[in-house]
């Protein structure tokens, strides 16, 4: 019901959405179109063979749970059930400048000997499953490419009364994913990110443990008679050490984010998609504030970790390619959540990779995925340390990491009586 419900609301823009294709992690755009104007071929159907077929799965209901979880299940199932030959590539579609517009999926391009099987799986998926599913066609000469939107049997509005062409596309202003970004991938308020969870409960019983555990309202606190100092940084670059040397030093309550009440319920919203994972992680900031602003009220308080962390990886892990796919300086992404504590200061420490990945070698600790693919993917941790810069309200000051701990310490002793008059 959800999947028809969205999928009447979506058809009468249908032609006005713009097609994505991940290859080799850069996106190539095309969209659809009653006439050819041209015979210039979208690169994604460029280096289709003659007997190669195609496909494209879009994930479509006005259940925001069920779109979430049927997407981090879809690729699985492709793999498992697609022929072999079947290549899966990351695909999404959406309105231009059009917030919430995106909807994420796969295309797919089968070069089996038979299209038997791979229809079948399909016709399956669009009988069962939240998917919109369209066929690619080319014309006798090669030079031309149509798209046919499957009809589903049980909803004969389904029917498009003609194909479209299809034509290449410029990239838009903005990467795509930062349309559905705010309190999908980053969350602004409570209320967004309680929702998230209130609305999973029934098949994640583990959400309503987190919710019991929820301040009853979240508020914009005045700041508390204390400052509150946030200390950010990817992991081993001595967040632990001088959080430490800070709470001795200034007699402080030191309070890491996520909450120690959350430590038991982790492993369980690790394995969840971002949607619900991203909402958990916002929800510990909140528990987090609350005991912020009650600490501060006695004493300075020091946080290992806060909001700019679920910020930072959020964003650069919703936004694939490189740090120039970010959403630009000043975007609405990158501000501070209204009903969030704001800390006096946020000190973000920073160290030459190599350096990092000794210290990790070094700690031989286990890490979370985010982690790993910070220590692989040198891309991915260039995005997050600009995420962390772009954030506004309160900003980030960076701290280099790479001197002696004490020799650290006591440049972050001098911003803090600097900026919070301790």
């Amino acid at each position: 019901m959800a999947r028809r419900a969205m999928s009447l609301l979506l058809l009468p823009q249908w032609s006005s959405r713009v097609f994505s294709v991940e290859l080799n992690g850069e996106l190539v755009y095309f969209s659809i179109q009653e006439k050819s104007r041209g015979k210039e071929v979208p690169r994604v159907f460029r280096n289709v063979q003659n007997y190669d077929r195609c496909y494209s799965l879009l994930v479509c209901s006005s259940d925001r749970i069920e779109r979430a979880k049927f997407y981090a299940q879809l690729k699985q199932k492709l793999l498992r059930d697609m022929p072999k030959e079947c290549d899966l590539s990351p695909m999404s579609s959406f309105l231009p400048n059009v917030k919430d517009s995106l909807l994420k999926g796969y295309f797919l391009k089968d070069k089996s000997p038979s299209a038997s099987l791979s229809e079948r799986v399909l016709l399956e998926l669009i009988q069962h499953d939240p998917v919109l599913v369209c066929s690619y066609l080319r014309s006798e000469d090669g030079q031309q490419w149509t798209q046919c939107l499957w009809k589903d049997s049980e909803n004969q509005t389904m029917e498009m009364s003609k194909d479209f062409c299809i034509v290449p596309s410029e990239a838009p202003e903005c990467h795509p994913a930062t349309l559905n970004i705010i309190n999908s991938d980053v969350f602004y308020n409570f209320e967004e990110a309680c929702g998230v969870l209130k609305e999973s409960a029934d098949i994640i019983p583990e959400a309503t443990s987190v919710l019991e555990l929820l301040p009853s309202r979240a508020e914009a606190r005045s700041k508390p008679d204390f400052p509150v100092i946030v200390i950010e940084g990817l992991d081993a670059t001595g967040k632990t050490t001088l959080t430490e040397s800070l709470k001795n030093t200034l007699g402080a309550t030191l309070l890491r984010s996520p909450p120690q009440c959350l430590s038991p319920l982790r492993a369980c919203f690790d394995q969840e998609p971002p949607l619900i994972r991203r909402a958990f992680y916002a929800l510990g900031n909140y528990i987090t504030a609350e005991t912020m602003g009650q600490e501060g009220m006695k004493t300075p308080v020091i946080v290992d970790r806060f909001w700019h962390s679920t910020a930072a990886y959020a964003i650069a892990t919703a936004v694939s390619g490189p740090v120039c796919n970010l959403p630009a300086e000043g975007s609405e992404v990158y501000r501070w959540p209204t009903d969030l504590l704001q800390p006096s200061l946020v000190v973000l420490l920073t160290l030459d990779p190599e350096e990092r990945k000794r210290r990790l070698r070094d700690r031989g600790q286990g890490e979370t995925a985010e982690e790993q693919e910070l220590d692989h993917n040198q891309l991915f941790r260039l995005k997050v340390e600009e995420a962390y810069r772009r954030i506004s309200g309160p900003a980030c000051v960076t701290v280099d990491a790479s001197p002696p701990a004490d020799q650290v310490l006591q440049q972050v002793l001098l911003l803090i009586r600097g900026k919070c008059h301790l």
